[in-house]
């Protein structure tokens, strides 16, 4: 009895020290709680989706999953050979083009109209412990130091894989402005940033930036947290509004309604960015599987399509290029104008005529 009662104690204990260094970032209280229990998406003590979002859609548990993902084998789930990358020296591109460069994942850089954006860029790791969440080999050819300084910082939820503590010290002091879904912010104020220059957002509010931009929050079907306790902070969608066009960045999300709602709400989408990637059907309602991926893209209708949250980390049990193949063959089937750059690769966004290889196919 008394050695049983040892181990979880000690098993509490390491569980506290562990969920409570500085990289899990901390929950929203004073005035930023305030703020976020007026939120309409607020209820119950957390965030909430738009509709009832299960957190599996079959009869499995997070048991099961779990032991599925550590034991169950995955033809092709790593890539045997690099992936290969092209490293852009994003701070000799000419400031005066309109860019975007995909570093992985869901990491992006682009040049619009003059400004200079990151979103969600995680360049260390993805992960709390360094061991798990591997990057796959070629793919980690960017460090936090090879980021130009931002105009904006554009963060769609507080999940390790989107959020990471080393890159946003390195970015602190080197971004104008930080735009996030609510209580996200808590996070970053916790790790340094000036708490004037973090402008949180719920869903629907906009914010405008200098140059004619306006980046409007948007409903998402997804979740967050960084340790324990699930959807103390907001997750979110955008519409990045410029004077070079509409671009919608999708974030984390599984198929709803809200797709379709944005279309009718800003009419023209010049470019969607969507993810594609890390899915199962065991989670399907808050991430986009296959066919769901192609309902959001009928929803949206955008003039150019490009697809992320694949080809840097396995978190789900799929073959490493399935994502890419999947859309590549839809995208030719329903006339899809479909951009699929290397890691590191510029994409023109000017440019409609730019072509793009099936990169993924040489190492299938």
């Amino acid at each position: 009895m008394w050695v049983l009662l040892s181990i979880i104690i000690l098993v509490v204990v390491a569980t506290a020290i562990f969920v409570n260094q500085r990289n899990f970032g901390k929950a929203p209280s004073g005035e930023r709680l305030e703020r976020i229990k007026k939120s309409p998406n607020y209820r119950d003590g957390a965030f909430q989706n738009q509709s009832i979002t299960p957190n599996f859609s079959s009869d499995r548990n997070m048991a099961g999953v779990m032991y599925d993902f550590l034991f169950k084998k995955i033809k092709d789930l790593r890539p045997g050979k690099d992936i290969p990358a092209i490293k852009t020296d994003l701070k000799q591109l000419n400031p005066a083009e309109d860019i975007l460069v995909w570093m992985g994942h869901s990491s992006l850089y682009m040049q619009i109209s003059g400004k200079k954006f990151l979103v969600d860029p995680v360049l260390v790791s993805a992960s709390p412990l360094s061991a798990f969440n591997k990057a796959f080999n070629g793919t980690s050819i960017y460090n936090p130091e090879d980021l130009p300084d931002a105009d904006v910082l554009i963060l769609t939820h507080d999940h390790w894989d989107h959020l990471d503590y080393k890159t946003m010290l390195n970015l602190k002091n080197r971004v104008g402005r930080v735009i996030c879904p609510l209580g996200v912010g808590e996070h970053l104020e916790y790790w340094g940033f000036d708490k004037n220059k973090i402008t949180e957002l719920d869903w629907n509010e906009h914010t405008s930036v200098a140059g004619g931009f306006t980046i409007t929050a948007l409903p998402a079907r997804h979740f967050s947290g960084r340790g324990l306790k699930r959807n103390q902070s907001l997750w979110a969608s955008y519409m990045l509004q410029s004077p070079s066009g509409n671009i919608y960045l999708g974030g984390d999300s599984g198929y709803d309604t809200h797709f379709a709602d944005i279309k009718n709400r800003f009419g023209t989408i010049d470019l969607a960015i969507l993810e594609n990637g890390q899915y199962n059907n065991d989670w399907k309602y808050i991430h986009l599987v296959p066919e769901d991926l192609l309902k959001a893209v009928k929803d949206l209708q955008p003039r150019r399509l490009f697809t992320v949250h694949n080809s840097r980390y396995a978190l789900a049990m799929h073959a490493w290029y399935e994502p890419l193949e999947n859309i590549s063959k839809a995208a030719e089937k329903d006339s899809i104008h479909l951009m699929t750059p290397m890691i590191g690769e510029p994409v023109v966004l000017k440019d409609s005529a730019q072509t793009f290889k099936k990169w993924w196919q040489g190492i299938m």
